[in-house]
């Protein structure tokens, strides 16, 4: 691993591995997840909500794609948490992931990021300035080979519809990162995890790991909160809980 690479794996692990974002975290998940349930997370990053869901008793599948986190994850998680090393998306194949050294946690399989970036808000001093090769499956795929989870986090940063057009069945709880500089994508997000079933939804900002609105609300009603969202807003977490 180079030193670059190094570097933004620290940077990482100082930033999310805060005891007290981790209590908040726990806390909220502690409200939607019961002891047992599987649960997918999609871009686990350096496996702060992948630890924190496992100590509120759930079986945890983490993907991460970066091979530099990978390794990072393969030493450290617990190991009754199952890692996958490769990105998720409509199917199987190899892809090209813009990678930041220094900031890491922004690398993505959107193409297009790194040129949308240079107006977004929060972004100006981000560089993409490698490259990686990665593997990649799908939902439908994981879920054969996994089970039907209960909850799925997705959060790759711009990818969040190529991951779920890899899905065909409805899922309890989805969660998907919303960034107000891509309005178009959690749009299209929203409205495909609708096509899955009856959803009602609700919001985290940033990582405040509490709920925006005491009741959940319909799909037009978080399409309309997204269209009035600010460029510089903030990006947080979309959840979309299956109506029973």
């Amino acid at each position: 691993m180079s030193l670059r690479v190094a570097l933004g794996v620290c940077r990482s692990v100082l930033i999310y591995f805060n005891p007290a974002l981790m209590r908040r975290t726990r806390q909220l998940y502690n409200g939607i997840l019961n002891a047992g349930d599987l649960v997918f997370d999609v871009g686990a990053h350096v496996g702060t909500r992948a630890r924190v869901m496992r100590k509120c008793g759930a079986r945890v599948v983490a993907f991460e794609p970066q091979p530099a986190f990978a390794r990072f994850l393969r030493k450290t998680l617990p190991r009754d948490v199952v890692l996958v090393e490769a990105a998720l998306g409509p199917t199987e194949a190899r892809a090209q992931m813009a990678v930041s050294l220094r900031h890491p946690t922004v690398s993505s399989l959107r193409a297009s990021l790194p040129h949308e970036a240079r107006a977004m808000p929060g972004f100006e001093h981000v560089q993409w300035d490698a490259s990686a090769d990665v593997a990649m499956t799908s939902l439908d795929r994981m879920i054969a080979q996994h089970g039907m989870p209960r909850y799925i986090k997705i959060d790759v940063e711009g990818f969040e519809t190529e991951v779920l057009s890899g899905l065909s069945h409805p899922v309890a709880l989805i969660s998907v990162e919303y960034l107000p500089g891509l309005p178009e994508v959690s749009q299209q997000a929203i409205a495909m995890i609708a096509k899955l079933g009856i959803y009602e939804f609700n919001v985290v900002r940033g990582e405040n790991a509490c709920f925006e609105w005491t009741a959940w609300r319909d799909l037009g009603a978080m399409q309309d909160w997204l269209a009035a969202l600010a460029p510089d807003a903030g990006s947080g977490d979309i959840y979309a809980r299956l109506r029973e």
